[in-house]
C-alpha cells in the first residue's frame, strides 16, 4: 500500500508577521491602553490570554466589557466551556486565521494580552505536528493499561530522553503524543521544538509592555483581586461548578479559579482564599516580568500612574508609527 511522504512543512506555523503586540503584566492596564491604541492604528483586537477563551469566566480574567467589544472588535474570547481544554496549537491556528481575516477587512492586528507561551508561539512559530495516529494511541494505552505508566516512560526515555525529562510524571497524553511525533517524523518531538526555542520576533512587528515599578504592581494586583471579588467573582465560581460540575483541568487551575473552588470545598477560608488569589497573582506577576525582560525586541513603555495610562496609546504610536 502506497503512503505518501509527510510534508513537514504543513505542521509548522510560522511567526505572525505586520501586527501590533500590547502586552503586560497581570493588572498593568492593558485592556484600557489596547482600546485607546486599536482606535488610533484602525485595528482589531485578537485576546492573547490562555484563560479567557473559556465561556463564564468572566470576573477572574478580566475579560473587556461588551461595550469594550462594541467599541472595538475582539477575537478569541469565549470559545468553549471551562470544561474543555484549548491547546495552544489551537490558538496559534485560530490567531493566524483571525489576523487573515482582520486584514482582509483593511485593519491593523493588534494582539493583547499577557500569556506568555501564547506570544512565545506567535513570536517563534511552532511545531503542530501530524495529525493523531489513533490506531498507534489506542496500542499504547493498551500497554499502558497491561504494564504500567513507568513502561511509557522508560520506552519514551529510550526514543526521547529530553521530552521524557521535561514531561511530568503520570502525563499519559503528552508522553504519547512525543511517541507518536517520533514514529511519524523520524526524528523526536525534542528536536522539533528546539527549532522554535530563539525567542526574537518578527522585524515586522511593533511590540511593547507596560512596565510598572514593583511595588506599584504588587498594590495593583491587590486592589484588583478585591476589586473582582467585589463584583461577585466568588458568585461566579459558584455557578460554574452548579452548571457544569468539576471543570476541565486548565480552567479549574487558574488563578481566582483554584482558590474559590478550593473555599467552596472546605480546604481553605474565605480570607485565607483571598490572600492565596493575591499572592499567587503576584507570583504570575514574577514570572510575566522575567520573561518579558528576556525579549529584547519588547519596548518597555514605563508608566507610573493612572495618568500615564491615559498617555501611553500616544507614546506608543509616536514610538512606533
Amino acid at each position: 500500500m502506497f503512503t505518501p511522504t509527510p510534508n513537514f512543512a504543513e505542521w509548522i506555523k510560522p511567526p505572525i508577521e505586520d501586527a501590533w503586540f500590547l502586552t503586560g503584566p497581570t493588572a498593568s492596564g492593558k485592556s484600557r491602553v489596547a482600546l485607546d491604541l486599536a482606535e488610533k492604528i484602525d485595528a482589531e483586537i485578537i485576546s492573547v490570554d490562555s484563560m479567557a477563551v473559556y465561556r463564564g469566566m468572566d470576573i477572574g480574567t478580566a475579560k473587556p466589557t461588551a461595550g469594550d467589544r462594541e467599541r472595538v472588535p475582539h477575537h478569541l474570547i469565549d470559545l468553549v466551556d471551562p470544561t474543555s481544554e484549548y491547546s495552544v496549537s489551537q490558538f496559534v491556528v485560530d490567531a493566524h486565521v483571525k489576523a487573515d481575516e482582520i486584514r482582509s477587512r483593511g485593519k491593523r492586528v493588534l494582539l493583547v494580552g499577557g500569556t506568555p507561551l501564547y506570544i512565545k508561539t506567535l513570536f517563534c512559530g511552532m511545531f503542530l505536528g501530524p495529525p493523531a495516529d489513533w490506531d498507534f494511541r489506542a496500542a499504547v494505552e493498551a500497554d499502558v493499561a497491561e504494564f504500567g505508566i513507568e513502561s511509557l516512560r522508560k520506552r519514551l526515555e529510550q526514543v526521547d530522553p529530553l521530552s521524557a525529562f521535561k514531561i511530568l510524571d503520570g502525563d499519559v497524553r503528552r508522553m504519547t503524543r512525543a511517541l507518536e511525533v517520533a514514529k511519524i517524523t523520524g526524528k523526536p518531538l525534542s528536536h522539533w521544538q528546539n527549532q522554535f526555542e530563539q525567542v526574537q520576533g518578527p522585524t515586522s512587528c511593533k511590540c511593547f509592555a507596560l512596565a510598572w515599578d514593583r511595588t506599584q504592581m504588587h498594590s495593583r494586583v491587590n486592589h484588583r483581586v478585591d476589586s473582582m471579588f467585589h463584583r461577585g467573582l466568588l458568585d461566579e465560581v459558584k455557578s460554574l461548578v452548579e452548571r457544569f460540575g468539576t471543570l476541565g483541568r486548565t480552567a479549574s487551575q487558574a488563578v481566582g479559579y483554584k482558590e474559590p473552588i478550593e473555599f467552596l470545598k472546605g480546604t481553605v477560608n474565605e480570607k485565607e482564599m483571598v490572600e492565596k488569589v493575591k499572592a499567587h497573582t503576584r507570583q504570575f506577576v514574577r514570572r510575566q516580568e522575567i520573561w518579558f525582560r528576556s525579549m529584547p525586541t519588547i519596548q518597555r513603555v514605563p508608566v507610573a500612574s493612572e495618568s500615564d495610562l491615559d498617555k501611553a496609546a500616544n507614546q506608543i504610536v509616536e514610538q512606533f508609527s
